[in-house]
């Protein structure tokens, strides 16, 4: 039965909304990306992003228009399900939620590697094992408590990473010459580091699937979309520019921003943004830790898994048994040493999903009486086309993944389907 106690309440406006693409893309990748793409096209760098963005902008185009037709749990489960049935909705989401578990439990080993820096503590392997543990159950229990807590703590954890980095951004381009170039490096260079560009907007889509809980979703989820993938862009534009501002020599890797901070303001530099990266990958897995069970409730409202991943906290009004399921098993992955190999299929996972919102888009328009835009189907296909080239560079390793991944989401789902369908979430 269907009740108030069953509906989740829409608490997150704009700004949270906003929260949960952002923390999506800003993770590890903004403290590694800027050495490593001077390493290879030199002051072409910045530019290397507008070319990032160039290439994921038709995906980020087709999920803010599906999104104006949505307004429940689910984002890609239910643009799949709407054009291809419920199965390949479920492959959409199963392949999405598989690649969320394994990113919460290899970044939060990331973020305890960065606290080490500071805690030197932390360098014994039981410690960091206990560490990792302990920020994925706190993490599960922030969510559990309820949408508003989970959102407000990511808001404090985004301001804590991103003050640092405009800190360098205002003080480097303050202080120093920025160089950039327009001349092209070599198609090799350029190819691989455009494929590493694209992976830095991968989970922009993470604020359509929640969507349930957003206020006025139709309108909402696709303005953060598109407004927050433009402020990524930007922003990473201006990080790199104050890395080559500052000293593109100072040091590689994913120590280079802390590196070049150093050189502004010395050990306050260091560890200034040594706090930041921790705090970015952080905000990055309790981001997925928001939405990501959010998808087995989308599923299980859908009746693509078993009914009790729609399960509703009558004192929280959280999804409990899907926010716990997906803690349950992050911290189960961060303590086996062997998830590096699923790791690998993660991004692929992911391909998947965009792979089926792409072709979910002219499907649903093509059903619908009303007028269309001419220019959506060929959105359609440039995003389709992007992500099969993207996942061409994926190695065989990991479509083997891939197809494990598959097959084990195929089995929850037929044991979902053998069950008669309710309307509803459940509640105690």
């Amino acid at each position: 039965m269907t009740d108030k106690k069953g509906v989740l309440p829409r608490t997150v406006g704009f700004w949270g909304a906003s929260l949960f693409p952002v923390n999506g893309m800003i993770g590890a990748g903004i403290f590694a990306l800027p050495a490593i793409l001077v390493a290879a096209v030199g002051d072409f760098a910045p530019w290397m992003m507008v070319f990032g963005l160039v290439l994921i902008l038709p995906l980020a185009f087709v999920f803010s228009t599906l999104a104006t037709r949505f307004d429940h749990h689910g984002g890609p489960i239910l643009y799949a399900g709407t054009a291809f049935g419920s199965f390949f909705g479920f492959q959409a989401g199963w392949a999405r939620y598989a690649s969320g578990v394994v990113a919460i439990a290899a970044n939060t080993h990331v973020a305890i590697a960065y606290l080490a820096v500071l805690f030197p503590i932390l360098d014994d392997p039981l410690l960091r094992t206990g560490a990792v543990v302990a920020f994925i159950a706190f993490t599960t229990v922030v969510n559990l408590v309820g949408m508003r807590a989970s959102v407000g703590l990511l808001g404090v954890m985004t301001a804590v990473k991103i003050l640092p980095l405009i800190g360098l951004i205002v003080l480097g381009l303050a202080t120093r010459d920025s160089s950039v170039s327009l001349t092209l490096p070599q198609f090799s260079q350029f190819e691989s580091v455009v494929l590493l560009t694209f992976y830095a907007f991968m989970a922009f889509e993470n604020g359509t699937f929640a969507a349930g809980e957003v206020r006025d979703a139709k309108r909402t989820v696709p303005r953060a979309l598109l407004v927050t993938i433009g402020a990524v862009a930007t922003f990473y534009v201006l990080v790199i520019l104050a890395y080559l501002a500052v000293s593109p020599a100072v040091a590689e890797g994913e120590s280079a921003l802390a590196a070049a901070a150093g050189d502004l303001l010395g050990q306050a530099g260091v560890i200034a943004i040594s706090v930041a990266a921790s705090f970015s990958i952080a905000a990055n897995s309790l981001s997925g830790g928001i939405v990501t069970p959010r998808m087995t409730y989308g599923m299980a409202e859908q009746g693509m898994l078993p009914r009790v991943f729609a399960h509703i906290s009558p004192r929280f009004q959280t999804p409990d048994v899907s926010i716990l399921f997906y803690g349950g098993t992050a911290i189960v992955f961060s303590l086996w040493g062997g998830f590096a190999a699923l790791a690998v299929a993660s991004t692929l996972s992911r391909l998947v999903m965009y792979l089926l919102s792409s072709a979910a888009l002219p499907v649903i328009e093509h059903r619908d009486d009303k007028k269309v835009p001419i220019w959506h189907l060929p959105i359609a296909l440039l995003a389709a086309a992007s992500t099969v080239w993207v996942a061409s560079h994926a190695s065989p390793r990991a479509f083997l993944m891939l197809g494990l991944i598959l097959l084990v989401g195929s089995g929850l789902y037929l044991v979902a389907r053998r069950q008669p369908m309710e309307s509803g979430s459940e509640t105690s």
